[in-house]
């Protein structure tokens, strides 16, 4: 018994060890395939972390379900194939072994290179030019069986691009990177990466959500309800008939806000000063209006003769122009940034334009121009150019250079007083100096005079 048993441990140790090692001609599982129409497609060579993957198989669900069903493109009768692989259509009205004939609509020849087998027709390396209609009929030529035939191409990693208008909502739009010339669907979905520690109790695998998608723009999506201080993953998934191919997307709030423009943009005039151009807007309805987001403004301005831009900063709601040319129409926009300085600046708002008011001055003059040509159109203008100077300035400029040269010469006439000071002191005190010397050589040669007795 003894025996017995060590045999079958024996053997049933090298039928597990023959189990687990295969031979080398076995092939091994491969990366996970998705299945559309006979076509086949390797998807995602790298692992995917177990968050991602909830994402990835839901995606994956759903464009399994499209592919499955032919009806839910909504098209009967049509056969998809893949540009460049080889394609049979079937005909599903003949017996086995019953000879038939294919035609295609609109031609009167098959595509070259195409062969009957076995009642099927194969088109090898398809084209875009073999797509259309073809019947097949029996050896009566009666009809039995009509396909129509689409070729395209499986779809591409889509291009993903996210902002977000305000701090409570985000959208997403893409764009294909491949050309299919099928119809596509898109899934889109996404989850929350940085969770709180209740929201990981509440729900082990994150939350993921649909990004929805608004049938009147088409290739976009919002998610309602973000957090500014939050970080989000997109899924943005394209589906077609032959397969699919998806794009995962990391977005940060604060780095995609990007506010609307202002609104209501109101250049005027300001009176009796005519360089300077009032400028007020608001807050684009877009925006809530709470005290811990606020924005700030970019203003951009110049005259409709000129291509170059002035730019002025401000937090506040309205600005004052103080360069602009009197008498010259002007251009206004605006633009706003998060007032912390996150995210992207707007894009600038629809233009404004007002005209400064001109200069008494030279109105006057130029009125005055006016009615002497009117009075004397028989005089001849003067060639000789006017050498005074048109005065374009405004009083308020005038008021404070005038200030300006005031205090200037105030400083210098202080500099000069204060120089003539120093001058008379050191003046005076040299004076003393010398002074000394000449009262010690004379009562030294008066007392040389003397005799020496009286001297002592």
């Amino acid at each position: 018994r003894s025996r017995t048993r060590s045999r079958t441990r024996s053997r049933t140790r090298s039928r597990t060890r023959s189990r687990l090692s295969a031979p080398a001609s076995v092939p091994l599982r491969r990366a996970p395939w998705t299945y559309s129409r006979g076509a086949y497609r390797r998807k995602m060579h790298s692992p995917i972390p177990g968050l991602d993957r909830v994402m990835v198989f839901l995606a994956a669900a759903l464009a399994s379900a499209s592919l499955a069903i032919p009806e839910g493109w909504g098209e009967e009768g049509v056969q998809y194939g893949q540009v460049g692989t080889d394609v049979t259509l079937l005909c599903a009205g003949s017996r086995a072994g019953s000879p038939v004939q294919w035609r295609r609509a609109g031609a009167a020849a098959l595509p070259e290179g195409s062969a009957i087998r076995q009642g099927a027709l194969v088109l090898p390396h398809a084209s875009l030019a073999a797509a259309g209609t073809y019947s097949c009929h029996g050896e009566d030529g009666g009809f039995l069986h009509a396909v129509t035939l689409r070729l395209g191409y499986l779809p591409g990693v889509p291009f993903v691009s996210c902002r977000a208008s305000d701090y409570e909502n985000f959208s997403c739009s893409w764009t294909s990177s491949v050309e299919t010339f099928l119809p596509t669907r898109y899934i889109t979905t996404y989850r929350k990466k940085s969770l709180t520690g209740e929201e990981k109790r509440r729900n082990k695998n994150g939350h993921v959500g649909p990004c929805l998608q608004d049938p009147t723009r088409p290739g976009t999506c919002t998610v309602h309800g973000s957090e500014f201080w939050s970080s989000y993953r997109l899924n943005i998934t394209e589906v077609n008939p032959l397969g699919f191919s998806f794009r995962l997307l990391d977005v940060t709030m604060q780095a995609i806000i990007k506010p609307d423009p202002p609104e209501g943009l109101v250049v005027e005039p300001i009176p009796l000063a005519p360089r300077r151009l009032h400028v007020s807007w608001k807050y684009p309805s877009s925006w809530p209006k709470e005290p811990h987001f606020q924005l700030r403004f970019r203003l951009q301005y110049r005259p409709i003769i000129h291509r170059s831009w002035s730019v002025v900063e401000t937090v506040n709601l309205s600005e004052v122009i103080t360069d602009a040319f009197a008498g010259l129409e002007h251009v206004v926009q605006v633009s706003a940034k998060d007032f912390l300085d996150a995210g992207n600046w707007s894009e600038w708002s629809a233009e404004a334009r007002a005209t400064p008011v001109r200069d008494m001055a030279t109105a006057a003059s130029e009125e005055t121009t006016t009615e002497t040509s009117l009075e004397s159109p028989a005089e001849e203008p003067s060639q000789a150019p006017n050498p005074e100077p048109i005065n374009r300035s405004d009083p308020l400029e005038k008021m404070a250079i005038l200030v300006s040269l005031g205090i200037f010469a105030f400083f210098v006439l202080a500099a000069v007083l204060i120089i003539t000071i120093l001058i008379w002191l050191r003046v005076r005190r040299h004076g003393k100096d010398e002074t000394k010397p000449h009262n010690f050589l004379v009562a030294a040669s008066h007392l040389k005079a003397l005799p020496k007795a009286q001297i002592l």
